[in-house]
C-alpha cells in the first residue's frame, strides 16, 4: 500500500466519526488495515490543508487527550470543537469508555 492509499483509507476513517465522538490515533490506524501506525496518522493529520472538511479533531490521543500543547491555539480549537459537540473534558481528558467510537 502506497503511502497516498495509507493517506486516503486513514481520511475515509476519520470522515466516518459520528458528531460528538472521538477515537485515538491507534484505532483509525487499525481501523483502516494499518496496524502500527498510529504515528503515521498523526503525521498525516498534521499535514491537513487548515481549510480540510476531515473532521481532524476528533481524534485524540490513547490516555483520552489531546496530543498538542496544552493551551496552544491548535489545542483550544480541538478542545473547544469537541466541547461544541458534546464532548465532556475531566481533568484535561476524555472519558473514551463513554465518548470513543467503535466499529460495530
Amino acid at each position: 500500500m502506497t503511502n497516498e492509499e495509507k493517506r486516503e483509507a486513514i481520511f475515509l476513517i476519520i470522515a466516518s466519526i459520528p458528531y460528538g465522538k472521538v477515537t485515538t490515533y491507534g484505532n483509525v490506524a487499525e481501523m483502516a488495515s494499518l496496524r502500527g501506525y498510529a504515528r503515521f496518522v498523526g503525521t498525516t493529520l498534521k499535514n491537513l490543508p487548515n481549510n480540510s472538511q476531515i473532521p481532524w479533531f476528533r481524534v485524540i490521543n490513547s490516555q483520552g487527550k489531546i496530543s498538542f500543547p496544552q493551551k496552544s491555539d491548535k489545542y483550544l480549537e480541538q478542545k473547544l470543537r469537541l466541547q461544541e459537540e458534546g464532548v465532556e473534558f475531566k481533568n484535561e481528558k476524555v472519558n473514551l469508555k463513554r465518548f470513543q467510537w467503535q466499529i460495530d
